[in-house]
């Protein structure tokens, strides 16, 4: 029995930590495509923007826990807002890097999937999302948060379970590409927010307090994060 187990187990690892092949370009081409169908239309990035939000908030989350705050909640709302919440110091590296975390984390999530991805580990990286999305649903502290990462993480035990490994490639880089793609835009639309007048308590507006440099340095290094990420994560997707 326990043999039986360990050989499965055993089985299990090879699947996930093994390697897939690449699907062909028209593949990629087309995911790329679908992408920047829900990234670029209003409408839809409404609704889309809500994976962006999870990645954002998630981001703090993360940061917040590895440089020594305790991490108490996290909140996803309709608008596609959010609120992580964290106790600590508040002043210092660790609270810096947690309000620096946000913007920039769906565009290097993107990278480090794109690098699985070029990699081959299409199976990895769809088991690793699916670990942290269950994760992050332990902290959420709202219906609607919690709503949105049931469904999320669903759509990701379904596809990583039960999908063919083309459905699995394909779903793989559409998420990717979502990601690097849809990591660029909410720094812009914070900055034209600010330029109305609006967000006066921004992520970037907090760091300026915190470290005395302009808040539009920080939106600086949210858009070279998320631009540099988009290239680089680009070429290896393309396998350029």
């Amino acid at each position: 029995m326990d043999s039986t187990a360990t050989a499965s187990l055993a089985s299990l690892w090879d699947e996930v930590s093994g390697t897939q092949p690449d699907p062909d370009l028209w593949v990629v081409l087309a995911t790329l495509a679908a992408a920047l169908a829900v990234v670029i239309p209003h409408g839809l990035w409404r609704v889309s923007r809500n994976a962006i939000t999870i990645a954002h908030e998630g981001g703090h989350g993360l940061v917040a826990l590895l440089t020594g705050r305790t991490l108490t909640g996290i909140r996803l709302h309709s608008d596609t807002s959010g609120l992580t919440v964290s106790r600590g110091k508040p002043h210092g590296i660790g609270m810096i890097l947690t309000a620096a975390a946000g913007y920039t984390a769906p565009p290097l999530l993107g990278l480090g999937g794109a690098a699985l991805l070029g990699a081959g580990r299409i199976t990895l990286l769809l088991w690793l999302a699916t670990a942290l999305l269950l994760i992050m649903l332990v902290m959420i502290r709202n219906a609607y948060g919690a709503l949105t990462m049931i469904v999320t993480g669903g759509l990701f035990v379904l596809v990583s379970w039960l999908a063919g490994p083309q459905v699995q490639a394909a779903f793989a880089y559409v998420v990717v590409w979502f990601l690097l793609l849809g990591g660029v835009r909410p720094a812009f639309e914070l900055q034209a927010k600010r330029a109305r007048g609006g967000a006066g308590d921004s992520d970037a507006d907090q760091l300026s307090r915190l470290t005395h440099v302009p808040a539009g340095l920080w939106f600086f290094l949210f858009h070279a994060v998320s631009l540099c990420s988009l290239i680089g994560g680009g070429r290896w997707l393309l396998g350029l």
